[in-house]
């Protein structure tokens, strides 16, 4: 016979709660049966059949008196009713029950007739534990319920790992399923290695780091990343989000930690990969309320204390993954702990390139369609940016009836996830219409003319998302991780290109160049405060890069310089912004019928692409002189 395994060993017989509530009613029911072999007599009846001499002996309790009969002359006093209910013996007699009346002379009449009588004193254990287990059964019950709601089993298991344990490669990820990142990879390489081949790293004494951090921005592909290290080693994956360790009861966090590394300890060689750790490794006292962060805090110092308490050579790694690197407590980023970190920067364009061919395996893709060309158009397109761009091309295909993906449908992805939904409903009177048309005409003309732009790929005059009426899409050359001072003024040009038709063409202005102002602000102010362009001020940096997820945000409004240079500040931003509104007047005033011409064309066609652009350039020449106001 086949021997019982382990898992048959150590399986727990589990007992519903159901079954320990339903236990109390099934005694009361049996206890209820046993009763109903009595037949119940009137109090006046059992008097007088103990006048009588008809009753043999009595039980008498505190508010119940039961006992025997005997079986001769009965009918003479009992109706003919209630003896045939009677369950009467031969050798017994009758059994009867009655209720108990206030009766002093009862205990006399039956030592009068010889009547065998006894008292029975009254059991309260049935209540006392009814009055115990009923609360606690019903708190247990509820308690349970909330324990499944938060993800648990039962209640019993509050204080066990939520991790998710994907065994060996079931993460059905690889490294080739990740690309753009080539960088990263090479770097946990090294970890896929020392998990295959722990030998080739102890034999020199070499120790592989306890803890590799991943930060990237959201959507460049850390989660991906862990997986395919997982995948690629072929170990057991712990999985687990920093935010499910803590719970509202105070210590559990701290057990889960504690329950996590057991567990992969028995699992060794394995990983660990916590997400989100932002949510676990906060820094500790940055809280501006006593003790809101008691048992986050201690949680993080169960998990300092156990990256310590832990040799990497059993073979456990522990990933993390976070897009909040300037927030985590500084005692996780020492060595020893999280000692290797491993950032994913948005993917350039040959990465973005590589991506899309990794998610375009899984669609019905024309011929025709380009992806170089569309890589050079999603610039600043994260990995899971690209993925949501081809799944919205694939479904507007399939929406459109069509057999392929063509490139018609990655050109309206990509402005749908751009610039928003398109608004075919929503209907703009022609004087509205024409004020876009010749903003957007503005911004088009200037991005073309000024030589260190970027090209223009598209313009459009259709409203799309909530608030745009219109857009100008530039398309750029190549990536860029440097920009010099005269790049920028060109930038700073093409954000007043449409403030500057407006007024041109209309001798007044409306509320559409909101956003162009406050990028040309924002511009403008970095080249003063941060990049030491301002001749007055001369190289000198007045502000720190912006950290959005920096705590607290007063440490981001801190000024260290005077209020005379804060007015010096002002005065040359202003200055900045101005002289770029004069230099974009002056180019619309010798460009204007190529402003008209562009406008015209848009009020028509609504839309317009590169080629149709430069073919309507190509057709108005350049006219010196040929200035014209409102």
């Amino acid at each position: 016979m086949p021997e019982p395994s382990n898992n048959d060993a150590r399986k727990i017989v589990r007992i519903p709660l159901w079954y320990l509530l339903l236990l109390p009613l099934a005694f009361l029911l049996m206890q209820a049966l046993f009763q109903g072999e009595r037949t119940q007599i009137p109090y006046s009846d059992f008097k007088n059949l103990l006048q009588a001499g008809k009753v043999s002996e009595v039980t008498v309790a505190e508010d119940v008196i039961s006992g025997t009969l005997k079986n001769e002359g009965l009918d003479q006093i009992l109706p003919r009713e209630k003896l045939a209910q009677m369950r009467c013996k031969a050798e017994h007699g009758c059994n009867f029950v009655t209720v108990r009346v206030a009766d002093p002379q009862l205990v006399e009449q039956m030592q009068d007739q010889g009547v065998r009588f006894t008292g029975q004193q009254k059991s309260e254990w049935f209540s006392t534990l009814l009055s115990w287990v009923i609360p606690l059964a019903l708190f247990f019950w509820i308690w349970n319920g909330m324990a499944k709601r938060a993800g648990m089993s039962s209640v019993f298991d509050i204080g066990k790992s939520k991790a998710r344990v994907y065994v060996a490669s079931k993460t059905g990820v690889t490294f080739d399923d990740v690309a753009g990142i080539d960088e990263a990879k090479d770097e946990l390489m090294e970890i896929v290695e020392f998990l295959k081949n722990p030998e080739r790293y102890r034999r020199l004494g070499g120790k592989i780091p306890k803890g590799v951090l991943i930060v990237g921005a959201p959507g460049t592909g850390k989660t991906l990343l862990a997986k395919a290290v997982a995948g690629e080693a072929g170990v057991p994956f712990f999985s687990i989000s920093g935010s499910e360790f803590v719970e509202m009861f105070v210590g559990v966090g701290a057990a889960r930690v504690r329950d996590l590394f057991a567990q992969a300890e028995e699992k060794a060689p394995c990983i660990i990969f916590i997400d989100e750790l932002d949510a676990l490794g906060k820094a500790r006292g940055i809280s501006i309320v006593s003790g809101a962060n008691s048992e986050q805090e201690q949680t993080l110092n169960q998990l300092l204390v156990e990256m310590d308490g832990f040799d990497t050579n059993k073979g456990v790694i522990i990933l993390a993954a976070t897009n909040r690197p300037e927030i985590l407590d500084p005692a996780l980023l020492r060595p020893g702990r999280f000692d290797r970190h491993v950032a994913l920067d948005r993917p350039d364009l040959k990465g973005r390139e590589k991506i899309l061919q990794v998610h375009v395996k899984h669609i019905v893709l024309s011929p025709q369609v380009d992806l170089s060309a569309i890589a050079a158009r999603t610039a600043g397109f994260a990995g899971a940016d690209l993925a949501n761009l081809v799944n919205e091309a694939a479904l507007l295909a399939a929406r459109r009836g069509k057999d392929q993906v063509d490139m018609a449908d990655f050109d309206e992805a990509i402005d749908r996830i751009v610039a928003g939904l398109e608004k075919k409903t929503r209907v703009m009177n022609p004087k509205e219409k024409e004020t876009v048309a010749y903003h957007e005409a503005g911004h088009a003309l200037i991005a073309e003319l000024r030589p260190y732009a970027d090209h223009v790929s598209k313009i459009s005059i259709i409203p799309r998302g909530i608030a745009a009426l219109g857009y100008t899409q530039q398309l750029p050359t190549e990536d860029r991780y440097l920009l010099k001072k005269s790049e920028l003024l060109d930038r700073l040009d093409v954000f007043l290109g449409g403030r500057v038709a407006e007024e041109l063409v209309f001798g007044d202005i409306s509320t559409g160049a909101q956003n162009d102002l406050q990028m040309a602000t924002d511009m403008a102010r970095h080249m003063v405060t941060q990049y030491g362009m301002s001749e007055r001020l001369g190289m000198a940096a007045f502000e720190e890069g912006r950290a959005p997820f920096l705590h607290p945000a007063a440490v981001q409004e801190r000024k260290s310089y005077s209020e005379n240079t804060a007015q010096v500040i002002d005065a040359e931003i202003a200055r900045l912004i101005e002289d770029a509104h004069q230099r974009v007047k002056q180019t619309l005033m010798q460009r204007r019928d190529l402003l008209d011409t562009l406008a015209h064309a848009l009020l028509q066609k609504e839309t317009m692409d590169r080629e149709e652009l430069r073919a309507l350039m190509a057709e108005v020449p350049e006219r010196k002189g040929s200035a014209a106001g409102g």
